[in-house]
Formats: structure tokens, C-alpha cells, sequence
């Protein structure tokens, strides 16, 4: 499988060329990059090139980049606008898309062919309002990544707005041509692993691996919690074409153990066969 990693194991630190050596030297060569302000900034067009650079110099895909969560440096906690394409408020809505865009613009420099978005914020109630403001906002967004090469998918999150159900409902209803981010960890919270797979995978063009206890959102490592990988695997083995298969661990873990491991956990995936 291409197996990749998601830079939000670093998402509190500046990404640099340090960082992104570290992760090709575990072998994983399919990246997405967290459009976090204090990681990424994707206002500052030097940073953006000189992460540019580093992907020219060592021939490394960038698969995707992750939409910005806040526009602050900080997860919000500066009084950042808290970004979601399903606000009812308008101007609320207008900035987040504004803010998107910006991170879409880094395609100028640093070419990805996935941007990686959130329909809503975690834990958000279902609205049939909240679907109308995200149809207005994802095509005027999937018109403007379009024209700089790059796919809208949306993600799956713990949420009532984007149960797999719902994502499909919204699908239907607004008749937009996305595809769909899949999230172990997310899926294990909202109806199970293999239900949410069944759900939505004819939408399926990415694949975010992690794992948890079915309480709580813990990014872990896969065979740290509770996902039954076998059948995971196989169902993920079976798309034609591969999907890309990346490892989203939280930076919140401080652990310096992670990349060290991948390799084992990257080998033990590999056992299971179709």
C-alpha cells in the first residue's frame, strides 16, 4: 500500500527542512501537510517556498494538503476564527473560506493534489440549514481549487453534520462531484470502521489511519486501541486504485517515539492479505 504520514504529528512546531527529514528518513515518501498557522503559514509566501524547495530537492509527493481548523497561531486559543464552511453566520463563513483560500493558494509554489477539508467543526448538531451554507460555500471553494489543480475531499468527523449517513445524504442533496477523506479514528467514533468503509466507499480517495478507544478522538498509532485492522486493511487493499494511506498521529501526544515505530506498525499492516 503507499503509506504516507500527515505533518500534525508536528503541528505545534515550524515545519522545516529538519522536520521533513526526519519523516523520509522512516521511508515514507506521500505526505499531507497540516495548514496549521504556527506550522505551515500559509500567508507567508517564504516559508511556503522554502518548504517548496525541500520537495523539489529530494522528489517527495505532496498528496495533500490539510485545511487550516483556526486562522490564529495558536488552535484558536489567540481568539483565531474557529473556520467552517457551515457556519450560519455569513461573514463567519465568508472569512473561513477566505482563510481557505489562502491555504489553496500555496499550490502556486508548492504543487498537492488534495485539499483535505472539514464539513463543519467536531461535534457539531445536524441542521438541514448548515447543509445549505456548506453547498453555497463548497462550490464557490471547489470552482477555485479546481482552477489551481486541486480536489476538494472531505473528511469524516465526529460530528451529527458528518456521520458517513450524513455525508452522503449531503452528497445527494447538493449534487456536488467530491470525494471523501476517509478517517479510521473518526469512523470508530461515529457507527464503526467497517459500516462507515461500507457507507462511503464509493467516495473514498484517501485514507487518514489512526486509531483509538471508541471514546475519544486519540489519534493513536494503529494497534494502540481498538480498530480490528484485519478487515480495515483488506477493505482498503481492494480500491482500484490504491488509495493513499496516511498516518495522522496528534502532536498533542508529545511522543519521540512515534516515526521510530512506524516501520514495525507499517510491516504488521502488511501481514494482512485479501
Amino acid at each position: 500500500m503507499n503509506y504516507g504520514l500527515s505533518t500534525s504529528l508536528f503541528a505545534a512546531e515550524r515545519l522545516n527542512s529538519h522536520i521533513l527529514d526526519k519523516i523520509l528518513a522512516v521511508g515514507l515518501r506521500h505526505l499531507e501537510i497540516m495548514a496549521a498557522r504556527q506550522h505551515l503559514d500559509y500567508h507567508d509566501v517564504n516559508q511556503v517556498r522554502d518548504v517548496a524547495q525541500w520537495f523539489t530537492d529530494h522528489e517527495v509527493t505532496l498528496h495533500a494538503l490539510h485545511a487550516p481548523l483556526f486562522s490564529d497561531w495558536n488552535w484558536g486559543r489567540s481568539g483565531g476564527l474557529l473556520i467552517s464552511v457551515a457556519s450560519l453566520e455569513r461573514r463567519a463563513r465568508i472569512l473561513s473560506m477566505d482563510e481557505i483560500k489562502r491555504a489553496i493558494d500555496v499550490a502556486e509554489h508548492l504543487p498537492f493534489r488534495y485539499l483535505v477539508l472539514h464539513l463543519g467543526v467536531p461535534g457539531e448538531e445536524y441542521d438541514l440549514a448548515k447543509f445549505d451554507a456548506a453547498f453555497t460555500s463548497l462550490e464557490h471553494l471547489h470552482l477555485f481549487a479546481k482552477e489551481r489543480g486541486v480536489q476538494i475531499l472531505l473528511e469524516n468527523i465526529p460530528s451529527q453534520l458528518s456521520t458517513p449517513e450524513r455525508m452522503i445524504t449531503f452528497f445527494q442533496y447538493t449534487r456536488l462531484d467530491l470525494k471523501v477523506c476517509f478517517d479510521t479514528g473518526h469512523a470508530n467514533l461515529t457507527g464503526g470502521v467497517e459500516a462507515s468503509f461500507r457507507t462511503l466507499r464509493e467516495r473514498i480517495a484517501a485514507v487518514h489511519l489512526h486509531d483509538n478507544h471508541g471514546e475519544e478522538d486519540e489519534h493513536l498509532l494503529p494497534f494502540e486501541g481498538k480498530i480490528e485492522w484485519a478487515q480495515a486493511i483488506r477493505n482498503f487493499r481492494s480500491a482500484d486504485p490504491p488509495y493513499p494511506i496516511l498516518f495522522e498521529v496528534n502532536s498533542e501526544r508529545h511522543d519521540p517515539g512515534v516515526l521510530a515505530r512506524l516501520p514495525e506498525v507499517m510491516a504488521r499492516l502488511e501481514e494482512f492479505q485479501n
